[in-house]
């Protein structure tokens, strides 16, 4: 009867476990890759010998060999359990995060903050994925405070929010339009009053962050203030957002839930 404690490669490969064997890694389609740095540490733990491997946002195409390594049986068939879900998923949302930049092309920043409801085990890979791409996890890079809507509910509205994030004056104030305590256009002279610097309409209505823009256009404060737009945004639709004047876009599902990039490993040579 089989011991559960052992492993079953330990016996397949009894009589040829010190043969050196030489495996290699390539991709199925053309992509940006991530997940490099853990999956090096991986094969480090195994003490597999690596010829080369990737680095994090190298660019490679359909049949590329991203990696090349040897070891005994037991050390190679282990890799290609432990290392390829290192390398599969960061690089597919790499890739796609690289895509959104390219589309922005600087004239609209992309943002992606949908890595704080990712698993703690993963969250720190998810967010070096996006990062690797270009796209950034913050809708700004200097200190700020994020006001939701679950703020809004809790202090009754979007000025009380506002005020007691005033608290904080060395940071900007970013708060969420959902069009809950008034009509978009209320509610954006509402965060202008209450001293916000990022008006962020998550409604998924294009519409609302158009009306947002034209309400702070009318108010002439236009150019000190940032509108930011979340919800259902597509990565080919954003030049069309670009061209709208919408400042930020927070984009979801298409970058985190972005398809694995495929991979395969062979041995190549024993």
């Amino acid at each position: 009867m089989h011991n559960p404690g052992i492993d079953i490669r330990d016996i397949v490969f009894k009589r040829i476990k010190d043969k050196e064997v030489t495996a290699q890694i390539t991709v199925e389609r053309d992509g940006i890759i991530a997940g490099s740095k853990n999956a090096r540490k991986k094969l480090e733990e195994l003490a597999v010998n690596i010829d080369f491997l990737a680095e994090d946002g190298q660019e490679v195409c359909k049949g590329e060999t991203i990696a090349k390594f040897k070891g005994n049986p037991r050390q190679i068939t282990t890799a290609e359990d432990v290392v390829m879900g290192n390398l599969t998923k960061p690089s597919g949302i790499a890739t796609a995060s690289r895509k959104a930049t390219e589309l922005a092309a600087g004239k609209i920043r992309v943002v992606s903050g949908a890595w704080k409801k990712m698993p703690l085990e993963i969250k720190q890979v998810v967010r070096d994925a996006i990062k690797v791409g270009g796209v950034s996890i913050r809708i700004a890079d200097t200190p700020f405070v994020y006001l939701d809507k679950n703020y809004v509910r809790i202090f009754g509205g979007i000025k009380a929010a506002l005020e007691a994030a005033s608290q904080l004056p060395e940071r900007l104030k970013a708060i969420q339009l959902r069009g809950e305590t008034g009509d978009i256009r209320w509610e954006a002279k509402e965060a202008v009053a209450g001293g916000a610097h990022i008006l962020m309409v998550d409604t998924g209505n294009v519409e609302d962050a158009i009306e947002t823009i034209e309400t702070l256009k009318t108010m002439g404060i236009r150019e000190g203030k940032q509108v930011a737009f979340a919800g259902g945004v597509k990565i080919p639709d954003i030049p069309k957002y670009a061209e709208l004047g919408i400042d930020i876009l927070d984009i979801g599902t298409q970058i985190i839930d972005a398809p694995l990039l495929d991979m395969k490993m062979d041995v190549i040579s024993s």
